[in-house]
C-alpha cells in the first residue's frame, strides 16, 4: 500500500484541479506500544489505553479487569475514514481505519480471537484511539 499512495499522488498532481492524496501516518509505534503493554499485563495495558484514549472520549473508557488485547494490523487496509463517528460524535483530528486481528487473553490464556477494524485519530501530532469495552 505504501507504493500506491505516491503513485496516486503523482497521477493526481499531473491532472489539473486534483488535490494531493492524503499522506498515510505511520501507526507502527501505536501498535507496538499496545502489544508491549498487553505483554506486560492488564495494568500496563489499561494505562496504555488511558494514555492513548482520544481526548474527546476520555469519559468513554472501560476497565478491562484481567483482560489484555493484542492488535495485529493488516497494513494494506489502512485508509482515511473522515465519516467515522463514535457514539454519534465525529472526533477531532484526522481519522483513519485499519483492519486488525484481535486476540484477547486473560491470565495467560487466549479467550478470544477475531478480525475487526480499528479507528485511530491523529490530533496535534499524536495518535489516539478508542479503548475497547468487553461485552
Amino acid at each position: 500500500m505504501r507504493v500506491v499512495w505516491p503513485l496516486l499522488a503523482a497521477a493526481c498532481l499531473a491532472a489539473s484541479g486534483c488535490a494531493e492524496a492524503p499522506r498515510q501516518p505511520d501507526f507502527r509505534g501505536y501498535f507496538a506500544d499496545n502489544n508491549a503493554a498487553a505483554a506486560a499485563g492488564p495494568q500496563a495495558q489499561q494505562e496504555f489505553f488511558r494514555r492513548t484514549q482520544h481526548p474527546d472520549f476520555v469519559d468513554s473508557t472501560c476497565e478491562l479487569g484481567d483482560l489484555t488485547v493484542r492488535l495485529d494490523p493488516a497494513w494494506s487496509t489502512l485508509r482515511p475514514d473522515p465519516g467515522f463517528a463514535a457514539d454519534g460524535v465525529v472526533p477531532r483530528g484526522e481519522i483513519w481505519a485499519i483492519g486488525v486481528e484481535v486476540t484477547t487473553r486473560a491470565n495467560g490464556s487466549a479467550t478470544g480471537h477475531q478480525i475487526g477494524s480499528q479507528h485511530l485519530v491523529v490530533l496535534d501530532g499524536r495518535t489516539f484511539g478508542f479503548a475497547p469495552c468487553p461485552r
